[in-house]
């Protein structure tokens, strides 16, 4: 076998507010043919998140950060290209986290082979059937609890996860609300997704908007953003209301000064109301994955769920694409297409 040439982004700075090409390094990494026990993948899917910003900084996290000269961390799927492993052949469609490279050398048990399902889309084990789906489903599930009747509000609900945690909270039987950062978002929230109401948080008067939307109080509160969407839903907050913690995503870029992210403006309504809040990370729930991929196939299969990618082209384009998070330029999973996916089962 002829040598591989891979491309990657590896981290070269610390990036200081909003991720830019002179944090990275383009390079090329020649790979040679995989040994016993590993295996050669070509990337087709990378998976953009607002924790790649967190990954590529040095403070406090769940995982330890991206060392510079090391290639930006990130969730991928791609085939196997050649093999040195007996469970895994040519052709089979993998699942890993070996980053923003157009390809890479593999342990075989550090691979996920994903089967092959009549009509749904390989790009649907990075969105719905994915981590992105398991971050909706057990956060919504174990943390929010949600019962009929409650009311549901969901941040960056055009988003990735919030998309499916407003449609997740619509079958257990919730009135659900979203926020967005446009009037084309609400309007999908609404029209193509069937929540109940949408708030353009950039536009609306927060407080009021939610007082009409939610005139019974919020039963719970889908955190992915912090920042005035959060500071005018805590006063609103019914009695055991219930907080999952997502994500923060309008302070990732915060310039870092070692006092951390400032709290919710009206947090004391966590004690007068009694909330329970619980920050979470998907990785929490890895042994329970089964439970979850089976029941969100369930409801995709049945027509209940949607899902929706934002695909930017070329690798090459990671570092501009990555930003769209948090420009609130994207509309469900962005993913970047590294190169041409497998035909659908």
């Amino acid at each position: 076998m002829s040598q591989t040439v891979s491309h990657a982004w590896v981290l070269k700075r610390r990036p200081a507010g909003r991720i830019t090409r002179d944090d990275y390094d383009w390079v090329e990494m020649p790979l040679d043919a995989p040994k016993a026990g590993e295996v050669l993948v070509r990337t087709v899917y990378l998976s953009l998140d607002p924790t790649n910003r967190i990954w590529a900084s040095d403070m406090a996290q769940y995982m330890p950060p991206v060392e510079l000269g090391e290639v930006m961390r990130g969730g991928t799927l791609g085939v196997v290209e050649a093999s040195g492993d007996e469970n895994f052949a040519v052709g089979d469609v993998v699942q890993g986290m070996w980053g923003w490279r157009s390809h890479a050398l593999q342990p075989a048990m550090a691979l996920n082979k994903l089967p092959a399902q009549p009509g749904v889309p390989w790009d649907a084990y990075m969105s719905v059937l994915g981590a992105t789906g398991m971050t909706a489903y057990f956060g919504l599930m174990d943390i929010g609890a949600p019962k009929a009747g409650e009311t549901l509000v969901v941040s960056a609900a055009a988003g990735a996860v919030g998309s499916l945690v407003g449609q997740i909270g619509k079958i257990m039987g919730c009135r659900v609300i979203g926020t967005a950062g446009s009037d084309e978002k609400c309007a999908h929230l609404i029209n193509d997704l069937g929540f109940d109401a949408a708030i353009n948080y950039k536009t609306a008067d927060l407080g009021a908007a939610l007082d009409e939307a939610a005139p019974n109080g919020i039963d719970i509160y889908f955190e992915n953003t912090g920042g005035p969407v959060t500071d005018a839903v805590y006063p609103r907050l019914n009695l055991n209301a219930r907080i999952p913690l997502c994500g923060l995503i309008a302070h990732y870029n915060d310039e870092e000064t070692g006092e951390g992210t400032p709290g919710p403006k009206n947090f004391q309504m966590a004690l007068m109301r009694r909330a329970l809040i619980k920050g979470f990370i998907v990785i929490d729930y890895l042994p329970r994955f089964p439970e979850g991929i089976a029941a969100m196939a369930g409801w995709l299969a049945e027509g209940k769920l949607q899902y929706r990618t934002d695909m930017v082209d070329g690798l090459e384009n990671a570092v501009e694409g990555v930003n769209r998070l948090f420009d609130g330029a994207n509309t469900g999973k962005l993913l970047v297409r590294c190169s041409e996916a497998p035909a659908t089962p």
